[in-house]
């Protein structure tokens, strides 16, 4: 197993440590953020490390460390914004990412943000140097399994926005890529995963669309299968009694409704969404290009 100490220095260049770091956890993170702490307790988050570095200009840097369960839900941390620059003089995309003095890094099971209060050119310095000291002799695994069900092109020729995938458990979390409803309607839990994603296609007269798929692997077909129909009863209500679904392998519905086609497909333990395609056409060549049983076989 993986190290988790860290030991970053008490000074670097004009900045020096101010104090000892906080750790904060579950019982006090909403002390701590407003919130934004529910996004992260939505992921297996077991304690932050908040390291504050000060100069004599009161340029701080922010040092936080995020420790997570496992390397999935650091990444789904850093997959909640992929704003910034890939910082490949640190670490391969989409390991770092660097924007107006921001540096956020997926490490393994770590989470890491280094925030400078002003930009600078020595600070943005300082601020990879911490990165590299982070990220020293910690390797990465592959991110998570399920984003394999996100070909890169789908149906006649709609492309995978490699900056909109967002990988995730909580109903909360999903909301804040797309929103669905205030309530659970899909049963997200930590025994859940689940990976939304945006894919585009430009027409011939320039017409750019989008739709988003979503995809959620559940612990067995009988729980995705409970969701599916409940997701119906709560998201379609006037629809319900239409093509009930009975207890089989595979079941697949489309409909129209405020904001174009949705459709739904449910294979074994997994449930695929679309949202938002422009005609019916689109939305059944999209699901029937999904193929959920060769990622379970691959699982």
């Amino acid at each position: 197993m993986q190290s988790n100490k860290i030991n970053l220095p008490d000074t670097i260049e004009q900045w020096r440590l101010e104090g000892s770091p906080k750790r904060i956890d579950s019982k006090n993170i909403f002390d701590y953020m407003n919130g934004a702490g529910e996004l992260y307790l939505g992921y297996h988050f077991d304690h932050l490390w908040v390291y504050e570095y000060r100069d004599q200009s009161g340029n701080d840097i922010l040092v936080e460390l995020y420790h997570m369960k496992d390397s999935n839900d650091a990444f789904g941390l850093l997959s909640l914004d992929w704003g910034g620059e890939a910082e490949t003089t640190m670490i391969a995309f989409p390991d770092a990412l660097y924007g107006k003095g921001l540096l956020r890094v997926w490490s393994n099971n770590i989470y890491v943000r280094i925030m400078a209060m002003k930009e600078t050119p020595v600070a943005r310095d300082v601020i990879l140097k911490l990165g590299k000291i982070i990220a020293s002799n910690r390797s990465n695994p592959s991110p998570p399994k399920l984003l394999r069900v996100l070909e890169p092109i789908l149906g006649s020729h709609w492309t995978l926005r490699r900056d909109r995938i967002g990988y995730f458990y909580s109903h909360l979390v999903l909301n804040s890529f797309y929103y669905l409803s205030h309530e659970n309607i899909l049963n997200l839990n930590h025994l859940t995963e689940a990976v939304i994603a945006a894919y585009e296609k430009t027409r011939k007269d320039h017409d750019q669309k989008r739709f988003h798929f979503l995809v959620i692997n559940y612990p067995d077909h009988q729980q995705a299968l409970m969701a599916m129909n409940g997701f119906v009863e709560a998201y379609l209500p006037d629809r319900k009694r239409e093509n009930q679904p009975e207890l089989k392998n595979e079941n697949k519905n489309f409909y129209q409704i405020e904001d174009g086609w949705m459709g739904y497909k449910l294979q074994n333990r997994y449930l695929a969404l679309v949202f938002e395609c422009p005609d019916l056409e689109s939305a059944r060549e999209i699901m029937n290009g999904v193929n959920l049983n060769k990622y379970q076989q691959e699982d």
